[in-house]
């Protein structure tokens, strides 16, 4: 069953991520994906994440699908006017991908390329409106589409980690009234915190994948509770990481421990490895996805 099927039925999903390379050679990205086929529902692409010049995500999704991938296209509203992002959501669709990824994303001064100019001409609102109206088969200003229109499984992201939490609540409401049919959250360390998130949002009654971030030391724990919003690495959760031999198996431990705790409350987890792609099957084998 297709990824889009599986969370219209309400179905646990298990989805991952790819980072595409800083260049043209995507032979390591191929290989890391067949180390998790057939275990994860979908795997999103990322769209020039944290700001860095990357190859783009539309191609790396067009070669996951080439190849019997069920792949999430990433679309940032930071690079793009509505022009270009019209035009990459329909080639999205002329490719064959029936999933999006809505984000507004990071800004330019946070990457390789700090001087760049950022566009965000729509926000992710505003960009789940505009699919909307392609799926209708109309562009942006009503002009209607040749031929039948896209479809795809939109999907969204959300902060539960956010403070205070109520501007993230009433996004998600109006993501979700734009169109968002899934939602994928920021890194999930602290369960309690996610538990006050769903009790927040039970009403929207809307799929929900929580985020996974592969711990890869204590420092990247104390980092990302410094400059991350929203995210909220737990003391002991640094101590384990500061006190193991092996981070490695540690962090593998963490992420199964989390995803144990979690799979009871929500509709799926995202897995996101951060460069540490050979090891999310371990991650699956241990939790038993």
């Amino acid at each position: 069953m297709a990824f889009k099927d599986k969370i219209r039925a309400g179905q646990f999903v298990v989805t991952s991520e790819i980072g595409p390379p800083k260049g043209i050679e995507t032979h390591k990205i191929l290989e890391d994906a067949e180390l998790i086929r057939g275990r994860v529902d979908a795997i999103n692409v990322t769209d020039l994440q944290s700001s860095v010049m990357r190859l783009g995500s539309l191609a790396v999704c067009s070669l996951l699908k080439q190849h019997g991938f069920d792949p999430v296209f990433q679309v940032t509203c930071r690079d793009r006017n509505r022009l270009a992002l019209q035009s990459d959501i329909l080639s999205a669709a002329a490719l064959g991908i029936e999933n999006l990824l809505i984000l507004t994303g990071d800004y330019p001064t946070l990457g390789d390329h700090p001087e760049a100019k950022p566009v965000f001409d729509l926000d992710s609102v505003q960009l789940l409106q505009v699919v909307g109206k392609l799926q209708a088969g109309v562009d942006m200003k009503d002009n209607k589409l040749t031929g039948a229109a896209p479809k795809f499984c939109t999907g969204a992201v959300v902060n539960p980690g956010a403070d205070p939490l109520e501007p993230q609540i009433m996004k998600m409401e109006k993501k979700i009234e734009a169109g968002a049919q899934f939602f994928q959250t920021q890194a999930v360390y602290d369960i309690k915190t996610f538990e006050t998130f769903l009790s927040k949002t039970r009403h929207l009654k809307v799929p929900v994948l929580a985020g996974i971030v592969l711990l890869k030391s204590a420092g990247m724990a104390k980092f990302m509770n410094k400059n991350v919003a929203g995210v909220c690495v737990p003391d002991a959760l640094i101590k384990e990481m500061e006190g193991a031999k092996d981070k490695v198996a540690q962090s593998v431990t963490i992420a199964v421990r989390l995803i144990r705790e979690l799979r009871p409350l929500c509709q799926g987890v995202h897995i996101m490895p951060i460069g540490w792609d050979t090891v999310v099957p371990r991650v699956l084998d241990e939790a038993g996805l």
